[in-house]
């Protein structure tokens, strides 16, 4: 940018000219064009600003005044031309601290020192523009893949899709009927796949590869290169975002020999009842019987850590389903289903009370005690009536097991309940010159993507493709590609059909803001770009490896390989580099080093003086949260938020503690298993780092308990004192920071 020149507005309105010092704030502030204002965010307040950028060509813009949460729509300059920065005088300073005192005026100063130092060294992103591919992959041809090319292609995209079987439609198209999609939601209806597959296959927009497989997908964002399998002969073409459809399968009931199958022939799965009922009538396999009475059991192998742990959310309503397959079929039937839990939740509530209401339909909750065969066939089911509390024979002509959904993502020779962390494949012992190492090898599935990261999405449990479910549920780990569908959770077709629009929808956005070098999420608009100084590169691949999205491949030499499209700017890999050879135009290590040192430490004081680095998605608004609720907390605390405590550099925890700081406190996002981390694993890495801080604490004679590291959700603002209460107490038994005064 042309030569800088600092803006610095003070808002003295919501109590903060009532409370602060405003003419000392200015002092504090030393910067050519300091204006305060009774109410800054009104249009003559900011049209204060914009004189100042049109007249005396003020380019770097401090607003000191409410949250950067609020009013970013009034405070809205060129990103690309100015560098705007907020200083939160009012939720953490004012609304949380008492008014006109010594520490709260202190606060306030080292805020708007803090803000200057971060703008001035900010400067605008320069966005990388290219040219983009748009067309949509979408992988699968089922009832989610389907419907997914053809909302995408009436919102104007051009659609790829591919299917490894030789007929598109998927498991919909071996139901006899589905489940209600309309109110009142009581009445089966027959699939309306074929109509889809015809839209599909008739319209212009779609392109259709059957009995085809991916051979590689390499590339980010706006430019896959795509090579596919039809019948041996490959083809490679270019798209811009990828569907990920590929679906589910049932869970092998072979494996479920307590419960008869493959030993009795009038045993069988939730799918074969399927194939049963559409060939007309509900017989016994073994002899073609008519059946004068069914047997359903519900979870058969689910909720079962030897077999699958989770529920299948579906299995409840296509048992009810089938039971009316049973009455229709022959209306002297009677159909049992025994259950360990109901569940249909929302509207099929409607579909539940339909199926309670016909008299031929019983429902028990229990527990199968054992299954055994008369010598004509027909099966005795013990079970364990719960609600009557005593032990019942049912006489069947047909068991019906409510097997498991699983993802496709799991290979047919792996476990759901023994997977490798993180990707699917297996661990191998490796001989190198540290020795024998054992190391995961992800195997293929269906992607087969060039990632230095392995071949497939990462999971996070049972094999469904990780995302933050909680805020993203459509995002992977794999930026562009968008999963939907069962393949992400176990789903009917009405909810794969709308899941399967979301996606189209994500892919669409993707796609526009890619193509004008912006973020897609969180970070939504972000036009900067980690930038590189490679030329000192050591190879360690810390970077490569920790980056949560698979961002960057590597050469030969272990040198990061850079695909700027699959970024999404949490600046993880900042703070992986032991070198510090990677920042943005608006966020460094350098800035927040210049930060930490720019902080006016007190020589003396009988309370801890405290750092806080602090996550921009969950911590920061949660001290907003808490000024909002006038929670008041210690003054002695200053707080810098980071995109992601992921960005975390062990340089910063080094640069405060020299400063004198007396203790450093991180507060992110949960990580775990029920992670709320925006950026996936950004707080778990920060966490993982910390226990490598012994290094540096040792280096300088402090204590490891100087730095601590806090999970918090946005929701337990109201926990924020304690824990800054807890942390300054702690530092009261270790004493000063030796380094103080220094």
């Amino acid at each position: 940018m042309s030569e800088s020149k600092l803006g610095v507005y003070i808002c003295t309105d919501c109590g903060i000219g009532e409370s602060l010092n405003i003419e000392e704030l200015q002092k504090a502030a030393k910067a050519p064009i300091c204006r305060t204002h009774p109410f800054l965010c009104s249009q003559e307040g900011v049209q204060v600003i914009r004189d100042d950028i049109n007249n005396e060509g003020v380019n770097k813009i401090v607003i000191a005044a409410c949250s950067q949460r609020v009013n970013y729509d009034v405070f809205d300059f060129d990103p690309l031309k100015y560098v705007t920065e907020r200083v939160n005088l009012r939720e953490h300073v004012v609304w949380s601290h008492p008014p006109n005192t010594d520490e709260t005026q202190a606060m306030a100063e080292d805020y708007i020192r803090l803000g200057i130092t971060r703008a001035n060294k900010s400067e605008p992103p320069e966005p990388k523009i290219t040219d983009l591919n748009k067309t949509i992959l979408v992988v699968g041809g089922g009832v989610t893949g389907l419907t997914a090319a053809i909302e995408a292609a009436k919102a104007g995209s051009d659609v790829v899709l591919v299917e490894k079987e030789a007929e598109l439609g998927g498991w919909t198209r071996k139901m006899y009927k589905v489940l209600p999609k309309k109110a009142p939601f009581t009445d089966l209806e027959k699939p309306d796949i074929d109509s889809r597959i015809a839209e599909a296959e008739g319209n212009e927009k779609i392109k259709i590869y059957k009995s085809t497989t991916i051979k590689k997908i390499a590339g980010e964002p706006g430019m896959y290169e795509v090579t596919v399998d039809t019948d041996g002969t490959e083809e490679t073409f270019t798209v811009g975002a990828i569907i990920y459809a590929i679906g589910w399968k049932p869970y092998d009931a072979s494996k479920l020999d307590s419960l008869g199958y493959g030993k009795f022939k009038n045993v069988i799965t939730n799918v074969e009842m399927e194939e049963l009922a559409s060939k007309g009538g509900i017989s016994r396999p073994s002899d073609g019987k008519p059946a004068q009475s069914v047997v359903f059991i519900q979870c058969a192998g689910q909720r079962d850590e030897a077999h699958v742990p989770y529920c299948s959310a579906v299995c409840c309503n296509v048992s009810l389903k089938q039971a009316m397959y049973v009455r229709e079929s022959n209306p002297e039937a009677g159909a049992y289903i025994i259950y360990k839990d109901m569940r249909t939740p929302g509207l099929y509530e409607n579909f539940y009370k339909a199926a309670q209401d016909d008299e031929g339909i019983f429902l028990a909750k229990g527990e199968i005690l054992g299954i055994t065969e008369e010598a004509g066939g027909t099966l005795l089911v013990e079970v364990n009536n719960q609600l009557l509390d005593k032990k019942v024979t049912i006489k069947a002509d047909i068991v019906v097991l409510a097997t498991g959904m699983l993802t496709n993502m799991i290979p047919d020779e792996y476990e759901v309940n023994n997977l490798t962390p993180e990707y699917i494949g297996t661990i191998v012992k490796k001989e190198t010159a540290d020795g024998i190492i054992e190391e995961l090898e992800p195997v293929p599935i269906s992607l087969n993507l060039a990632y230095r990261q392995g071949p497939e999405m990462p999971h996070l449990k049972y094999g469904f493709p990780d995302s933050h479910f909680i805020c993203f549920p459509y995002e992977t780990r794999r930026t562009g590609i968008y999963a939907a569908g069962a393949v992400r959770h176990p789903m009917d077709a009405l909810q794969a059909s709308a899941d399967a629009a979301g996606a189209a929808l994500k892919a669409i956005q993707c796609l526009e803001l890619t193509s004008q070098g912006k973020a897609v999420h969180p970070r939504a608009g972000d036009q900067t770009f980690p930038e590189f100084r490679l030329e000192s590169c050591t190879q360690c691949r810390r970077c490569t490896v920790e980056c949560p999205f698979g961002v960057l491949d590597e050469d030969e030499k272990g040198t990061p390989q850079e695909h700027p499209y699959r970024c999404r700017r949490c600046g993880t890999c900042m703070g992986a580099c032991p070198q510090r050879i990677i920042n943005f135009k608006n966020y460094s290590i350098d800035m927040i080093s210049s930060m930490i040192k720019t902080v006016e430490v007190p020589d003396e004081d009988e309370e801890p003086f405290i750092l806080g680095l602090i996550c921009e998605n969950d911590a920061y608004p949660a001290l907003d949260l808490a000024g909002q609720n006038r929670i008041q907390y210690s003054p002695n605390f200053r707080f810098i938020s980071l995109r992601c405590l992921g960005g975390t550099n062990l340089v910063w925890i080094a640069d405060a503690l020299s400063k004198g700081i007396d203790g450093i406190i991180l507060i992110g996002c949960k990580f775990g298993d029920d992670y709320q981390c925006h950026f996936v694993k950004g707080s778990q890495m920060a966490n993982e780092r910390l226990g490598k801080v012994q290094e540096t604490l040792d280096r300088l004679m402090l204590e490891a308990d100087r730095v601590q590291q806090v999970q918090l959700a946005i929701n337990e603002w109201d926990k924020l004192p304690q824990i800054l209460d807890e942390f300054s107490e702690a530092l009261k038994e270790l004493g000063p920071n030796p380094y103080k005064g220094f």
